[in-house]
């Protein structure tokens, strides 16, 4: 696969979740598929329907090269949302090969020590095609594993909410408490009882 300039788009999905890890994914578009990509419709994660996320996400590891990273949300307790999204990034980064040249992030914070040329771009995931289709992969990537969690940890509603604090998951935990999966250093899980409910195995 040509892999062009080798410039990677770097997202981050699950930063406001109060449930399971943050993820980021990063991308290198070749220039061969850019054409196919915009053709169907890659944009900004939050502007597409699940169903399309995840015809996408089929087309994108098909046509690019792709990487994965995660942060625990033992690691976001232990050094911040902030910088656990920044080491969630930095790993996807590490999962590509060959690793990037250069590296697109959204938003306005750079990752640390990290020895490839990057750039920021506030609200990157709408204006670069890279950036997107990795707003993409993080997503649909990390609504399934939530929705794997949830069988494993019931009483959430997890597999609709995404581990978000809707209604449902915070009266969740007002019932049940909060699971090792829970963000305890985010504020609606502070101070809660760790879970009553016995985890479910499979």
């Amino acid at each position: 696969m040509e892999l062009g300039d080798r410039t990677a788009g770097v997202d981050e999905v699950g930063r406001g979740a109060l449930f399971g890890p943050v993820v980021a994914a990063a991308v290198i578009i070749p220039e061969v598929a850019i054409a196919s990509l915009t053709a169907a419709g890659v944009a900004d994660s939050k502007t597409l329907s699940a169903k399309k996320r995840e015809s996408l996400a089929v087309e994108i590891r098909r046509l690019t090269s792709v990487g994965v990273g995660l942060a625990t949300a033992y690691e976001i307790d232990r050094i911040n949302i902030l910088q656990a999204s920044l080491l969630a990034m930095r790993r996807a980064i590490f999962q590509l090969s060959p690793l990037p040249n250069q590296c697109l992030i959204d938003g306005n914070q750079r990752i640390p020590d990290l020895s490839i040329e990057q750039k920021t771009i506030i609200k990157g995931d709408s204006s670069v095609l890279a950036i997107a289709a990795a707003s993409i992969i993080a997503k649909v990537w990390r609504d399934e594993l939530i929705i794997r969690l949830d069988r494993h940890y019931p009483g959430y509603d997890l597999a609709s909410n995404k581990g978000y604090g809707s209604a449902k998951h915070r009266s969740g935990i007002a019932l049940h408490g909060i699971s090792k999966q829970h963000r305890q250093s985010f504020r609606s899980c502070q101070n809660k009882p760790q879970l009553k409910v016995r985890k479910i195995s499979e």
